[in-house]
């Protein structure tokens, strides 16, 4: 069961702080916090469905205002929230008998169709040298039925936390999960950057370069620089322990 609970940090976790995970007392050896949207899951591919299928509905006008209304949102709450969105978005068109199909795209979408190739083997893979977590950002209502509805909730058996801003409770993180080492999966540079100040002897930054954040400008000029880079996720599953330890 899901609990959600806001403190001024943005503290959200993705599980119920009253279930201890197994070996958190005395911690693991290595933990894999692993981001989900363009790292193990094609949340680009996501958004343009969800634009193609905004357009057939209701034009190309109602398109682009859902797109405003998603990043005001944003701005307010700093997280992506669709289902949010989806409400705002309902004005002026109650009568419009799409309107309620939309929910059904949002909440059944197949999102096991958009994990990327050997996401979860990777999850498995990295289960045999530490612990996998998913770390992520988002709301508590759509983001854990994403990540369960695509298979990587169980693939990390229930170790999901997700915030509001992740990279600002990372004492929070490591007393969910203790470790003597942490390896960070992202796909946001920038991120990486920000965790890697807070924990920069203890903490092993991986930069996925999958999705438009990978790609934006400056994301190559990022300082601290990512430890490690790869192309795709399902490149981990050729790494070894002694890959993720710090730089030199």
């Amino acid at each position: 069961m899901l609990k959600a609970e806001g403190d001024a940090a943005g503290r959200i976790p993705g599980e119920a702080k009253t279930a201890a995970p197994a070996g958190a007392k005395s911690g693991d050896e290595v933990v894999f916090l692993l981001d989900v949207d363009n790292t193990l899951l094609d949340n680009d591919r996501f958004a343009a469905e969800l634009g193609a299928r905004l357009e057939r509905s209701f034009g190309a006008d109602q398109r682009g205002r859902y797109w405003r209304l998603f990043e005001e949102l944003r701005a307010k709450s700093g997280v992506a929230d669709y289902l949010s969105t989806l409400q705002a978005f309902r004005a002026g068109l109650d009568d419009d008998p799409k309107l309620l199909e939309m929910s059904e795209f949002l909440l059944e979408f197949p999102f096991p169709e958009l994990l990327f190739p050997r996401a979860l083997d990777t999850i498995a893979q990295l289960r045999g040298m530490g612990r996998p977590v998913v770390l992520s950002d988002g709301d508590v209502v759509f983001q854990p039925r994403k990540i369960k509805h695509a298979g990587i909730w169980d693939a990390v058996q229930g170790a999901v936390l997700i915030y509001l801003h992740k990279e600002k409770v990372l004492d929070h993180v490591q007393q969910r999960y203790p470790a003597r080492h942490y390896v960070a999966v992202d796909d946001k540079p920038h991120l990486l950057a920000a965790m890697k100040l807070v924990m920069p002897h203890n903490l092993t930054t991986v930069f996925v370069r999958q999705g438009h954040y990978a790609f934006a400008a400056g994301s190559n000029a990022v300082t601290p620089a990512p430890d490690r880079v790869i192309e795709r996720i399902g490149d981990l599953i050729n790494f070894n322990p002694s890959d993720f330890k710090v730089r030199p």
